[in-house]
């Protein structure tokens, strides 16, 4: 009786994801807005896993309390993160280096982005790297409609260029932790098949961008910067350079240097401005009311809704169904980075890590390098398919059809053409 239950559970939380997961998706059309769709998943997906789990409740518990742990790690490095940035964009330090980056052709501002991304990714993360490109794109092209291929490419760029360092992307983080990959072998093996996935898409776009910009969309020379605006711009940046650095010295989480960074430019521009009332607006309290809190939560509910599913076993299940049908490691690395495009790849990574042990498929072996690759840009595929995407949703309020109409084609072939140049070349 109990194992039908469990079973009848299963199905109906399977039913419940996708059918939240629909509804996302067609948000513009039910005008329903995703983060309530997202949290309300979360719970009842939880609700059910807890109804048909027969383990004892306080086991149920601690599978919740362990997700909710690392759920939490991304939400406070995303707020740190957003907060920096939003605190740099009120000083208008962005407006410090811009003018050295625009163009008037719209062909060559794609590249320049697109490669910015790719490069400060690897150093940063790709989430980071989304957060704070974005908002400089904002300074660059104010109108939101000729913004959008732009944005859906630094996504495209930014998990490119996290997929071939240990610290770019969290899933290569998580193997490099593991002891699958090492920082050597795969920044030597994985930069030139994600660059190849980079610039399909990014050939294949210049093409459809003609003319250029109006002059006076990317002049900040007269905007006036706020006190403290150079300064606040550099050591933000530094500060975001600091956070692998801090990783790497202490072994803490990411969101930890993220946090200390925070607090270090809290203390700045307290100093700063502390005794100027008119400079209520530059100070970090008043800054996160302007943080978009939405988008936070949406990443809460769409991140537990996919851990409920990884605590049934239903992952898990998925990835040993992939290890007995398909024979080929490439495919079985291709596959799930198309499925990181639809479900999250932190699990199916975590997942895969459980499938082989270190003593069958050793270090840097060609199946660990080719995950990374897959799980860090086969997100890039759909806009919901990698953090720095959900970012872009809350951020710029990109909708799934228009990625998927406008972006995924060209960013697959790209994928593939990358494994492929991977799996011939090395």
């Amino acid at each position: 009786m109990e194992t039908e239950i469990f079973t009848l559970s299963h199905d109906i939380l399977i039913a419940v994801f996708c059918i939240g997961y629909t509804a996302i998706i067609f948000e513009f059309l039910i005008h329903v807005n995703k983060t309530a769709v997202g949290l309300f998943m979360a719970v009842v997906c939880w609700l059910i896993y807890f109804v048909g789990d027969p383990q004892p409740l306080h086991t149920s518990l601690a599978f919740l309390n362990t997700h909710l742990s690392d759920v939490s790690q991304i939400l406070f490095f995303l707020l740190g993160a957003m907060t920096m940035v939003e605190l740099i964009d009120s000083h208008k330090g962005f407006n410090t280096f811009i003018h050295h980056l625009h163009t008037k052709s719209k062909r060559k501002m794609l590249w320049i982005t697109c490669f910015i991304a790719f490069f400060l990714s690897a150093v940063l993360d790709n989430l980071t790297t989304t957060i704070l490109m974005i908002s400089i794109l904002r300074k660059l092209i104010p109108h939101k409609q000729e913004r959008f291929l732009y944005s859906c490419m630094i996504i495209v760029a930014a998990n490119a260029g996290g997929a071939w360092t240990p610290i770019g992307d969290v899933t290569t983080t998580m193997l490099w932790i593991g002891g699958q990959i090492t920082t050597l072998k795969v920044i030597s093996e994985l930069f030139f098949p994600s660059l190849v996935s980079m610039l399909f898409p990014l050939i294949v776009f210049t093409f459809s961008l003609k003319g250029t910009f109006p002059k006076s969309e990317i002049d900040f020379k007269d905007e006036p910067l706020e006190p403290g605006a150079k300064l606040v711009f550099y050591v933000g940046i530094l500060l975001f350079l600091f956070v692998p650095i801090f990783k790497g010295i202490t072994g803490l989480p990411p969101f930890m240097g993220m946090l200390i960074s925070l607090s270090i430019m809290w203390l700045i521009t307290d100093i700063m401005h502390h005794r100027h009332e008119q400079r209520h607006h530059l100070r970090v309290p008043h800054i996160l009311t302007k943080i978009d809190v939405s988008s936070i939560l949406f990443f809460l509910g769409i991140l537990l809704s996919v851990n409920a599913l990884e605590s049934t076993g239903i992952l898990d299940g998925a990835a040993q169904w992939l290890n007995v049908q398909m024979k080929s490691e490439a495919i079985i690395a291709s596959m799930i980075g198309v499925v990181s495009a639809i479900i999250d790849n932190v699990p199916l990574v975590a997942a895969t890590m459980g499938m082989y042990d270190l003593q069958s498929i050793p270090t840097d072996s060609p199946l660990w390098l080719m995950i990374a690759y897959a799980a860090g840009t086969g997100g890039s595929i759909l806009v919901m398919g990698s953090s720095a995407g959900v970012a872009l949703m809350g951020l710029e309020k990109v909708d799934f059809f228009s990625y998927l109409k406008k972006i995924s084609l060209p960013v697959f072939i790209g994928y593939v053409l990358g494994m492929l140049f991977y799996v011939y070349l090395f």
